[in-house]
């Protein structure tokens, strides 16, 4: 395949598929107003899982591929990937599997005797849980080394652009470059402890007072969070900090006195119509392709969503 591509945007979605693309030979550059480090893919917890995303059939798909690279990087230690054992714990019976388990070969039901006090049923299984402050550096690199090149600019249209093809990874962004009104901030907010010897994931959904859920990392944990939406401040909130750690202290009493490295918020991009994953129908210009919209499964969805652009691409640049 031949041809030149900018993509704007240089998130986690943006530089995934900015590489999947520069892997089929294409000439490849990203548009950003913000360096990687510096974009909400930065903040984000994560793991692999598919939260505040659709469609269903569509995000199982590409769940599924981008499990399959995420598993494939855990042997590597410079990627920040790493294979964990998890716990979804819950204050009520459930009736069957979640809808995602097809993609969670060892899925399993947690015995009831094992619950901690308060829960009535869980599920096990284990996920790839990434450190984002290594993997965006792991991802530039990447780019960078196969040839591609970014581009620190501010795109107001994206008819800026002058290239054979534009891919729009812009995420919230996009409510206002392409005019989307369906695009929703989702506000989440998450502290940062130094770890106290966790290597489990641990969730807890349904609280009465507000999830919970802690991710660790080698060297700290993770603990989250809110979906507070339409909310478009990303000011750490204190008050929302010391409830998350009391929250996470029920879970792991060992929380409550680990010290706090770092408080982060940012926006979820969540599209209640669905993931906008699409060539744009024009009748001049360059070839659009729109790919945003993840809410909060930018990792999750990441691979299997690049590989979608570039089999859209090869329609029509064949």
């Amino acid at each position: 395949m031949s041809g030149q591509v900018i993509v704007v945007g240089c998130g986690v979605i943006g530089l995934t598929t900015a590489i999947t693309l520069r892997k089929s030979g294409l000439s490849v550059q990203i548009w950003t107003d913000a360096a990687p480090e510096r974009t909400a893919s930065a903040v984000a917890g994560a793991t692999w899982f598919p939260y505040r995303a659709l469609p269903m059939d569509r995000v199982l798909h590409w769940t599924r591929r981008s499990k399959t690279y995420l598993n494939a990087m855990a042997g590597d230690s410079r990627t920040g990937v790493t294979i964990r054992e998890s716990q979804q714990l819950w204050r009520h019976d459930l009736d069957g599997d979640p809808w995602w388990a097809s993609v969670v070969p060892d899925l399993a039901r947690c015995p009831r005797d094992a619950l901690p006090p308060g829960f009535r049923d869980g599920y096990s299984f284990t996920q790839p849980v990434i450190d984002m402050r290594v993997y965006l550096g792991y991802l530039t690199d990447w780019f960078r080394k196969a040839g591609g090149a970014i581009v620190q600019r501010t795109v107001t249209s994206l008819d800026e652009p002058t290239a054979d093809v534009v891919v729009n990874c812009t995420g919230l962004a996009a409510a206002k470059l392409v005019g989307d009104n369906d695009l929703v901030p989702v506000r989440g907010q998450w502290v940062r402890v130094a770890n106290p010897g966790i290597t489990q994931v641990v969730a807890d959904f349904g609280g009465p007072d507000g999830e919970a859920y802690i991710i660790p990392h080698e060297d700290s944990c993770i603990l989250g969070g809110t979906a507070d939406e339409g909310v478009w401040d990303t000011t750490p909130d204190m008050e929302t900090a010391s409830a998350l750690v009391a929250r996470c202290g029920e879970l792991d009493r060992r929380l409550l006195t680990a010290p706090v490295l770092e408080h982060r918020a940012a926006l979820r991009p969540v599209r209640p119509a669905g993931v906008r994953l699409e060539a744009e129908a024009r009748d001049d210009g360059p070839l659009r392709i729109h790919n945003y919209g993840h809410g909060g499964s930018g990792v999750t969805l990441s691979w299997g969503c690049a590989e979608e652009v570039q089999n859209l691409l090869s329609q029509r640049l064949s």
